[in-house]
């Protein structure tokens, strides 16, 4: 058993735990970063998959990240617009495929006037949300005991265009169908991003792309540690804590440190044995936090042959396997990529069938889109992040029905020498990497402001 001494450890080489061990390290801060997987980046993951390039994990840029811009700007990483020439396609209730500009999908004019209309009801409620303290909306408990979709029911008694606005929060960001989520959830949802009309907006919230891929970000942070204060394949065991430090104990390493950085999403909080146990409240909340489910597929083709057909690439439907698709073409590539996402119980429906099953299925769904070019992709991937052990779902955690209001300001408390943090915690940026980069800058910041004070 190695035994290391330092200021602080942090569990997680993600990029909030690596922000922090960058703040720590430029305070004069000694850490050392101990990282279950055998690489750095978390839920980050750019590879190359028979040859193709694809971002396996998140990838977009958009706007009003700015952390992680000034992040992009710091480590000299550039960034390139999503393609969005041309024309988008929706497909409707009735599976026809309809092409159309602007954000308000093609529907009838009823069902766009109720569309309209619910973004006109949401976007006042979610500039009432404080991003960082939800729970103190003078509703927020009468807002977390419904679901976003018990709320939408008693709002509209259009289907389309409910389910049109549900995709934007459920099928979309939180991966969870919208009755298993509260109306809170989705305004806090929205709220991280600016409003609700950014998540309509998709030209706003997927806007850029990095060269040469987003790992980048937590790979170059990486580089700042000294030898020696990043241990990859170590995952923590137990974290023996008190009041003034802890010891955190892997299966080849012992680290003592006044404090600890646990950078890991809520739901492997549980996967750690702590002792004292934690207090009975947080292991409480624990059991009310999961993460959504979402397969990301990549499909590959020789040329983006929509291009040609003056499509940008941008699909949508709450009808279709896939329910959002957008042009993933790599920086200077020739060869043009596609990006879908299929979601919560259907991507439950898809799990349960065979392989090649389940990407007949995906591909008949882009070519619904796209037309049957979509069926012969030359590289096809999906990215499983449910089944990897160190992640089990995507995109984020959240809270079920009446969870954010019992235990969200419970999250952001010490417990001890222990502070919890990760893009699942943030505030603004919510799942989001420019989320957890904002939330490694408060965690160092915490850290160096309670011994200063102490």
């Amino acid at each position: 058993m190695e035994k290391l001494d330092r200021d602080v450890v942090i569990v997680g080489a993600g990029a909030t735990g690596l922000t922090a061990a960058a703040r720590l390290r430029e305070a004069g801060w000694s850490v050392v970063v101990v990282e279950a997987r055998d690489r750095v980046g978390g839920r980050l993951l750019t590879d190359e998959i028979d040859g193709q390039m694809f971002e396996v994990g998140g990838q977009w840029v958009s706007p009003d990240q700015t952390a992680l811009l000034e992040t992009l700007d710091e480590l000299g990483l550039r960034t390139y617009p999503r393609y969005r020439g041309g024309e988008s396609v929706y497909v409707g209730r009735d599976g026809d495929a309809r092409r159309f500009t602007g954000d308000i999908f093609p529907a009838s004019e009823r069902t766009q006037g109720e569309i309209e209309r619910l973004i006109g009801i949401l976007d006042p409620l979610v500039a009432q949300i404080d991003v960082a303290a939800p729970w103190d909306h003078p509703s927020a408990t009468q807002f977390d005991h419904v679901s976003f979709d018990a709320w939408l029911r008693e709002q509209s008694d259009d289907a389309e265009a409910r389910d049109n606005i549900a995709l934007f929060i459920a099928d979309a960001m939180l991966t969870k169908p919208a009755h298993a989520f509260s109306l809170l959830q989705a305004l806090l949802m929205a709220a991280s991003a600016g409003s609700f009309s950014n998540l309509v907006d998709a030209d706003f919230i997927l806007d850029r792309r990095v060269v040469g891929g987003l790992q980048q970000v937590p790979l170059l942070l990486a580089e700042s540690l000294d030898p020696g204060d990043l241990r990859l394949s170590q995952p923590v065991r137990t974290i023996e804590w008190s009041d003034t430090g802890a010891t955190v104990h892997t299966d080849t390493l012992s680290v003592s440190a006044r404090h600890v950085i646990v950078a890991v999403p809520p739901n492997l909080y549980s996967r750690i044995d702590y002792s004292p146990p934690l207090p009975r409240l947080r292991q409480q909340m624990q059991q009310h936090q999961s993460l959504g489910l979402v397969i990301k597929v990549h499909a590959t083709y020789a040329t983006p042959f929509w291009r040609a057909a003056g499509l940008s690439g941008t699909a949508f439907s709450p009808y279709q396997v896939v329910h959002e698709a957008y042009d993933n073409s790599n920086y200077g590539e020739e060869r043009g990529t596609l990006v879908g996402f299929v979601s919560d119980e259907k991507a439950d429906a898809l799990f349960r069938l065979p392989a090649a099953e389940r990407k007949a299925a995906i591909l008949a769904s882009l070519a619904s889109y796209y037309g049957p070019e979509a069926l012969e992709p030359a590289v096809y991937y999906e990215s499983d992040w449910a089944a990897e052990e160190w992640t089990q779902g995507a995109y984020a955690a959240s809270f079920d029905l009446g969870g954010l209001t019992r235990y969200g300001a419970l999250q952001l408390q010490p417990v001890g020498a222990m502070r919890f943090g990760s893009s699942d915690l943030a505030a603004e940026g919510y799942q989001h990497v420019d989320g957890a980069i904002r939330v490694g800058r408060r965690l160092a910041a915490e850290v160096i402001d309670a011994s200063t004070s102490s």
